[in-house]
């Protein structure tokens, strides 16, 4: 089901920022029983995308309704949620008081083989570098083009993700995933300050990370040190945790960390 401004419908108008510039942001989530997972992580991550852009956000209990509506009685599905800068006039200059459009969206729960999380996923080493740009860094916005590209370079179904890096080679995020590194029981995660989107699962575990005393490193990562690290994990909404058990040719091995930061997210204080 889709929802446009809190009407059940399937058409914004062509003259629509989001679809025009790219004038936008969204968050996807997992709704379990016709409730968001995480819900706080992930409206905190809305809210603060839309300041980003200059946007107001949507009232968060609105949208609770609209996530129950689009969910319906599914057990669990996917919900989008987008943020858009309305309608307005030709040309990069917003209306003075811009009135957003915001769509919420369902959709099925991807039917995932219990192998992605039991032993681990091949990912393939993306070409396409991310461009610079720290006013939008962290900002999951409507220009997705790169990450687009990126992930039109495999067809291999056994391929389920693509690592991401930028000009200067390092590591920064997958196509559809944030990535922890293990480093001798160290967690790593790339620092978010020069481009990359910051997933509200990523926000989860950082959290959990921190109530359980365990550190973790938020830092620049250069690709060797992918391709050297104990364990590379995937993490994501929809997701939760994979382990990454081949870069391209190169394999890694499948260790404890996914299963231990899935316990996180299980345990984690949400669907509240």
């Amino acid at each position: 089901m889709i929802r446009v401004d809190g009407t059940a419908q399937t058409v914004v108008p062509a003259t629509d920022r989001g679809l025009a510039y790219g004038d936008g942001v969204f968050r996807t989530l997992t709704a379990i029983g016709g409730r968001p997972r995480h819900w706080r992580h992930q409206y905190e991550r809305l809210a603060a995308d839309c300041r980003s852009l200059a946007l107001p956000a949507p009232d968060r209990a609105f949208l609770e309704r609209e996530i129950a509506l689009v969910a319906g009685d599914a057990a669990r599905c996917v919900v989008k949620i987008t943020v858009t800068g309305g309608s307005g006039a030709r040309g990069y200059r917003r209306p003075d008081a811009p009135q957003t459009t915001v769509i919420v969206a369902s959709s099925a729960y991807p039917d995932y083989p219990a192998t992605c999380r039991a032993e681990g996923v091949a990912v393939h080493a993306c070409t396409i570098r991310l461009a610079l740009q720290p006013a939008l860094a962290g900002v999951k916005h409507l220009n997705r083009l790169q990450n687009v590209l990126a992930r039109s370079e495999w067809n291999d179904p056994d391929v389920r993700e693509g690592l991401m890096r930028d000009a200067a080679d390092r590591l920064v995020c997958g196509t559809m995933s944030n990535v922890f590194l293990v480093e001798d029981d160290r967690l790593v995660t790339p620092a978010l300050d020069r481009c990359g989107v910051a997933g509200a699962t990523r926000a989860v575990l950082l959290e959990a990370a921190a109530q359980r005393a365990r550190t973790v490193a938020i830092e620049d990562v250069a690709w060797d040190r992918v391709l050297r690290a104990n364990e590379v994990l995937l993490t994501n909404s929809v997701i939760g945790v994979w382990s990454v058990r081949r870069i391209g040719d190169h394999a890694l091995p499948r260790g404890r960390m996914a299963d231990e930061l899935n316990r996180w997210l299980d345990e984690a204080d949400e669907t509240a």
